[in-house]
């Protein structure tokens, strides 16, 4: 295939070169052609502009899963032409979501998991802003009542936070209150939280697995402090959980962490089933801890199966197939099944940072013990490259390992950060530590670090800002 330029160096039509007796093809790049074409052809056109992508299986970057059984895929195609949304049409796929917010909410110890509310998403984002439209609802419901008024809401949260915060608080006209980075403390703490909470404060956000280095923030810690301050004040502040990545790791390998519906004050938790969850993209679930955590008058309600089915989400039209992928998952792999999985990746995670950080110019920010999540730094003293420089040296073999700055006042902190997903495996690692010793002689020798945060690309997946050319939020 072979791309025709004009005199500007402008991109023209494609020419497709013929494979035996195939007859040449023009195709228009960015215009809808006159005629179709054979579906080989055409299938041909696609795939091989698609070699240019990244290989999945080697994006370290992305939480998103990049590997599921034939079984899991076949289920997939089964249901992709059914719209989750047509829940009459489709009762079973509707059950069979309804089943899994049940589980969920045993899961994460809903008092009365029959009672819990929930919903499937599109993903994790779609879901953290039903939380917190459903936050800003109830806190109207209540000023309204006591003759308050209702015009100046805010949350807080910590800086560290995925950008889908950013955008709910931009959408839905709600003023984030970020709790910036300081010295050694990379996300939201108790103090912290409660200083910036008034009574215009919908809710505190905390972060189980943060994106910038796979820490936990303290939910507990941060839903005493909040006891603390109502029994002070008189304010009852609700905590909402993005779980995104957490919400599907802690349940299994850290079952002592208090962080869910088992706190009085977390009213309601967004997870990933795309993530942690191991379902292709893309699918994420919102769970309340009651049905007065969740405003009825947020709610659609639609006759299923002679029945309430009641619906709360921002998308319409989208495809069952990856909640009947959820569903499977949970079946396949049971409770103990997601503990070998989620255990596999920590092991991986932390045996990686640990041959990382004994490699000599690195330091460890989080060694992976947490989310199967570590970032680490150059150490002081390391002059002649940077993060970025290794993460474009480990490109050139295939890994997209993103590198990048913290956000406002710990931009001086550039980090490099691994995500170990289900199918990186010990023998994947061995290969990407292998390479990163194959780059180092080579880094060394250089003079100065050639590559800064202008180099970086785009692809923090969560550590992301506004304008991704500059560090921290704008």
């Amino acid at each position: 295939m072979t791309v025709q330029r004009d005199n500007r160096g402008e991109s023209r039509d494609l020419e497709i070169n013929p494979i035996f007796s195939r007859e040449p093809v023009r195709v228009p790049r960015y215009a809808m052609p006159d005629h179709g074409m054979e579906p080989d052809t055409a299938y041909q056109v696609v795939h091989d502009e698609l070699m240019l992508d990244g290989n999945a299986r080697q994006n370290l970057a992305t939480f998103v899963s990049t590997w599921a059984e034939p079984q899991a895929r076949h289920l997939m195609a089964q249901c992709a032409e059914k719209n989750m949304i047509d829940k009459d049409e489709y009762p079973q796929t509707a059950e069979l979501e309804n089943r899994c917010v049940h589980m969920l909410a045993r899961l994460w110890h809903a008092e009365d998991p029959r009672r819990a509310t929930g919903c499937s998403t599109t993903g994790s984002s779609e879901a953290a802003m039903l939380g917190g439209l459903a936050l800003k609802r109830r806190w109207q419901h209540k000023r309204r009542a006591a003759g308050r008024p209702t015009g100046r809401p805010n949350l807080v949260m910590g800086i560290n936070v995925q950008i889908c915060w950013e955008k709910f608080a931009d959408y839905f006209e709600v003023e984030p209150r970020y709790v910036p980075m300081e010295g050694d403390r990379y996300h939201l703490t108790p103090d912290k939280a409660v200083e910036l909470c008034d009574e215009n404060t919908i809710g505190v956000v905390a972060v189980l697995g943060s994106t910038f280095d796979g820490s936990y923030e303290p939910v507990s810690g941060i839903a005493a402090a909040l006891d603390d301050l109502e029994s002070r004040t008189g304010l009852d502040i609700p905590v909402h959980v993005d779980g995104a990545s957490g919400g599907m790791i802690a349940p299994f390998l850290d079952p002592d962490l208090t962080w869910d519906f088992r706190l009085p004050r977390v009213a309601s938790i967004n997870t990933s089933g795309h993530k942690y969850g191991l379902v292709m993209p893309g699918v994420g679930w919102a769970l309340w801890r009651d049905r007065d955590a969740l405003p009825d008058d947020l709610v659609f309600h639609v006759n299923y199966l002679g029945g309430d089915m009641p619906t709360f989400a921002l998308n319409f039209s989208r495809p069952g197939a990856q909640v009947v992928a959820q569903y499977y998952n949970f079946l396949r792999l049971g409770f103990h099944g997601y503990r070998r999985v989620q255990q596999t990746c920590r092991d991986v995670a932390t045996r990686l940072a640990a041959e990382i950080a004994a490699l000599g110019p690195f330091e460890l920010i989080t060694d992976g013990g947490e989310l199967p999540v570590f970032a680490f730094r150059t150490r002081d003293g390391t002059d002649t490259f940077s993060v970025f420089d290794v993460s474009a040296a480990l490109r050139e073999r295939g890994w997209l390992v993103p590198a990048y700055t913290f956000p406002e006042h710990r931009t001086d902190l550039a980090v490099l950060r691994v995500v170990v997903r289900n199918g990186f495996s010990h023998d994947l690692a061995d290969l990407l530590l292998e390479d990163l010793r194959r780059a180092l002689p080579r880094l060394r020798e250089q003079h100065e670090p050639h590559r800064d945060a202008d180099d970086a690309g785009g692809f923090a997946h969560g550590a992301e800002t506004k304008n991704p050319r500059r560090p921290g939020r704008h």
